[in-house]
């Protein structure tokens, strides 16, 4: 096989994606695309070169096609510029919006009440969410107001809105968050949140699928 991989003499190739899963793709131009992705990542040819450990003047002959990359410095390419492999020879798919949006105005979020927290649900409106925003105000002040670690599939974010919380975790120790602290975690972890303030406190939390 050539050397230099040209979309007109190999219309198309197959690779292996990160669960070595062997597929078809179309090729492009390797040095084309390698700028692309380096261009849309906001990397000039010196910053891209420290990420990748490839000498700025090579990753130049890549991108103006006077040189055709090896599969060891591809493999450097993705690592550092954090991108899969197939990457490098296809082209990525358009963006295609799908309009979706969901204004919910200030107290008009839907109530859920239970025995710990307080939860306003923010943009009902739309199904299939990949977030779930709400509010909520936590009541809850002990771990034995719970008697059991809360557990869920995804990963979440919160926000203290107003007050301080203590945020419980398995494998943590316990942490003290005031107003506009947050934290980022994952939510299939044994976890909980508690006042540690005088009034109950308000949080934003933000549950990724």
């Amino acid at each position: 096989m050539n050397d230099k991989v040209k979309e007109d003499v190999y219309p198309s190739m197959t690779v292996a994606d990160s669960q070595n899963e062997v597929r078809a793709v179309n090729t492009v131009a390797i040095g084309a695309q390698l700028k692309a992705i380096r261009t849309k990542n906001k990397l000039t040819l010196e910053e891209a070169s420290k990420r990748t450990g490839l000498a700025r003047s090579t990753l130049s002959k890549i991108e103006n096609e006077q040189i055709s990359p090896t599969f060891t410095v591809m493999q450097k390419l993705a690592t550092g510029l954090d991108i899969e492999l197939p990457q490098l020879f296809t082209k990525p798919q358009a963006i295609q919006a799908t309009g979706r949006r969901d204004v919910t105005l200030a107290g008009q979020g839907r109530s859920h009440l239970t025995s710990t927290y307080e939860h306003e649900l923010l943009a009902t409106q739309i199904s299939n969410k990949k977030m779930m925003p709400y509010k909520s105000r936590v009541h809850a002040r002990s771990f034995d107001d719970f008697g059991e670690w809360v557990r869920h599939q995804g990963e979440e974010y919160l926000l203290v809105l107003d007050g301080e919380v203590q945020l419980l975790t398995e494998f943590y120790e316990p942490v003290n968050l005031a107003a506009g602290d947050s934290v980022y975690y994952d939510a299939t972890m044994g976890h909980l949140v508690v006042s540690v303030s005088e009034e109950d406190a308000l949080i934003l939390w933000v549950t990724a699928k």
